[in-house]
């Protein structure tokens, strides 16, 4: 086996917490692709004549150029590395203040060690990436119609104590509404957490997973494979909240995205 080092591909511009398709056109030959991006190494999957995948770029990511190393591997052993140029440009992302039961700020004792085991338990979640997309058709918003969500990304202040960024964005919804998966995957946790209430948590494949939390009923159980417009649970006001909505999130590569930006990972006939 040899490797050969090729020039740089003309840089690809995302901003702070957004997921990115990446893209290699077909060669004869070419039998795998795959991405290292940060410590992570993810494979492209075959879309025509097109090698397709995703990585994302986490809201607190450094602003400048940064390089997803492809590596390309033909049916006669060889490999080829290729650079990928990122440029990744900063946003401003405000401060929001809020006001929440003071057990969600102050915690008990057995509070502080449940939150702190719920979290080794997503951060084992996110470590796992499964190497085939569930999916083949765009991402949807999980309550239909809904445009934009709000408070992804701000500087959070819980009465008046500051706090991790907002990794998601919250959509306006009434107790009860539908909540619907944003694509094929398979349900990975659908329980009730500390912070987040009733939660649903969907492993679509190639590292990308999407969230639901807060809502007033689960309707999936883990294990099971929900298809694109599923309705998941009911919205609601569980958890740490101020009122009723459905805080929708997304991680690529573990990386914190908008979940709107999972609405450019797939083309339509693909």
């Amino acid at each position: 086996m040899w490797t050969l080092t090729l020039f740089a591909a003309a840089a690809l511009t995302a901003a702070q917490g957004q997921a990115v398709r990446l893209e290699v056109e077909h060669e004869p030959e070419l039998t795998s692709v795959l991405a290292v991006w940060g410590d992570r190494a993810v494979p492209f999957v075959r879309r025509g004549e097109r090698w397709v995948t995703a990585i994302g770029v986490d809201l607190d990511a450094r602003p400048g150029t940064h390089d997803a190393g492809l590596v390309l591997t033909f049916a006669d052993g060889r490999e080829e590395r290729r650079s990928q140029p990122l440029e990744v440009r900063a946003v401003e992302f405000p401060t929001t203040e809020l006001r929440v039961e003071p057990r969600y700020v102050e915690l008990a004792p057995e509070d502080q060690a449940r939150a702190e085991r719920e979290s080794r338990e997503i951060a084992a979640i996110y470590s796992q990436l499964t190497p085939e997309p569930y999916w083949r058709e765009p991402f949807v918003v999980p309550i239909p119609g809904t445009t934009g969500g709000r408070n992804f990304g701000h500087r959070r202040i819980f009465n008046g104590q500051p706090r991790a960024p907002h990794s998601g964005a919250d959509l306006r919804a009434a107790t009860g509404t539908p909540v619907h998966a944003s694509n094929r995957g398979r349900v990975v946790l659908a329980k009730e957490l500390f912070f987040s209430g009733n939660a649903v948590f969907v492993d679509h494949g190639l590292g990308v997973y999407s969230v639901y939390l807060h809502l007033s009923e689960i309707h999936v159980e883990p294990g099971e494979i929900v298809e694109r417009g599923q309705v998941v649970g009911l919205a609601g006001a569980t958890g740490r909240v101020t009122g009723p909505h459905l805080h929708w999130g997304a991680r690529v590569l573990d990386a914190r995205v908008d979940p709107f930006s999972l609405l450019g990972l797939e083309s339509e006939g693909e």
